[in-house]
């Protein structure tokens, strides 16, 4: 029977697909082997004997000590393009909300029911819209900071409507260059692309190199007026900066959807409340996807969509499959299999993949080994954890 704690409210769709028979799911759960959560901040607090993975519902793992989690052998997944389309939808929501004067006119038309007097509403409403005249976004020219998931999916959409992409990502995988529309032009560096842009939307993680990716230099690059989009992280934006930018016109509006007590009283911000992926759709995908990650490595071993260990897959064979995980460094898995030959158990298959500093590894044997055998393979140096899966 697998243990799996829950964190935060989880979609049903996901949870009921772990079977009853196999699975007890709970947020009471002691001693789990797996977690999912969505927003909950994690720590070694968090961490018991038994727990070998988690699995976060979305895209960002910033409330993950991943790092520490490392080194103790657990593997975290995310489920990265789940929840693209709802980020998606909203991106275009916000671009409007920035070109249309919707916010103002909707604010306007409120404000009018105070009259004592609504006889002559119509006239003044003809009246009054000329102060919320906008643009249209056909024909303007949108840059995405970010190819993944998210920033390709904003792209396609985007060129649907008439406007011109650009894009930037150094790091961008052919997976994600398959997804991209062949109007989107590849811009060489950051600056050559804020300097041509109507609109900039950033689709990035939350890393040690895109903090304050957004600075007084990249603020100072943009096209005068442009509009920023940031529904990805909000330290990737430096709020001085922007600020500053917004103050000088450089910035016409800042789309947001991490709201600060600073950019709360500046009028060109356009701020939300974290709902980039809050849709039940999105909701679901991702916890339909954490489930079945989870699932599959807790069952076979195998890992998709890890941020700290290597994608791995290994067919079933027959036999007993082992799963280790220890430190990257040489001559390890000879001495692993060596120690499987003392014990005359026979190797089928074995697949082993390495991810910076450390390295996972599926074994399938022809025969189940005893308890002595799993505690001299974790006995081995560098050797994080070893089980029978």
């Amino acid at each position: 029977m697998h243990k799996i704690q829950t964190f935060n409210q989880i979609s049903d769709k996901g949870l009921s697909r772990f079977p009853s028979s196999d699975y007890e799911v709970s947020p009471e759960v002691e001693d789990a082997d797996a977690i999912v959560l969505r927003s909950f901040k994690l720590s070694m607090d968090n961490v018991t004997p038994n727990l070998k993975a988690v699995g976060r519902a979305g895209a960002g793992v910033n409330n993950v000590p991943v790092d520490d989690y490392t080194k103790q052998g657990i593997v975290v997944f995310n489920t990265p393009g789940a929840n693209a389309n709802a980020v998606k939808e909203l991106v275009i929501c916000g671009m409007l909300l920035a070109s249309r004067g919707i916010v103002p006119g909707i604010n306007w038309v409120s404000s009018l029911s105070e009259q004592e007097d609504l006889s002559g509403l119509g006239p003044q409403v003809e009246a009054g819209k000329k102060n919320f005249k906008g643009s249209e976004l056909a024909g303007k020219t949108l840059g995405i900071v970010g190819l993944g998931a998210i920033g390709a999916m904003v792209a396609n959409a985007a060129i649907d409507l008439g406007m011109k992409v650009l894009g930037y990502d150094p790091a961008i995988s052919i997976e994600a260059a398959w997804r991209l529309s062949n109007q989107v032009e590849k811009q060489d560096s950051m600056s050559a692309l804020l300097a041509k842009s109507d609109f900039v939307s950033l689709h990035l993680p939350m890393l040690d190199s895109t903090r304050n990716l957004i600075d007084e230099k990249a603020v100072n690059s943009f096209k005068p007026g442009c509009v920023l989009l940031n529904f990805s992280r909000d330290a990737i934006v430096n709020t001085k900066a922007i600020l500053q930018g917004m103050d000088s016109d450089r910035v016409g509006k800042y789309i947001c959807d991490f709201p600060t007590e600073e950019l709360l009283k500046h009028e060109k911000a356009i701020l939300l409340p974290h709902i980039g992926a809050s849709t039940e759709e999105a909701e679901d995908n991702c916890a339909v996807m954490a489930v079945d990650q989870i699932r599959d490595f807790l069952e076979n071993g195998n890992i998709t969509n890890s941020v700290n260990f290597p994608q791995i897959s290994l067919e079933r064979n027959g036999g007993v499959r082992l799963a280790i995980i220890n430190e990257n460094v040489p001559g390890l898995l000879g001495k692993i299999t060596s120690i499987l030959a003392d014990k005359d158990i026979n190797v089928l298959e074995l697949s082993n993949k390495s991810r910076g500093d450390v390295a996972y590894n599926l074994i399938d044997i022809e025969s189940r080994p005893d308890d002595a055998t799993i505690a001299d393979l974790q006995k081995i140096e560098h050797v994080t954890k070893a089980w029978i899966i």
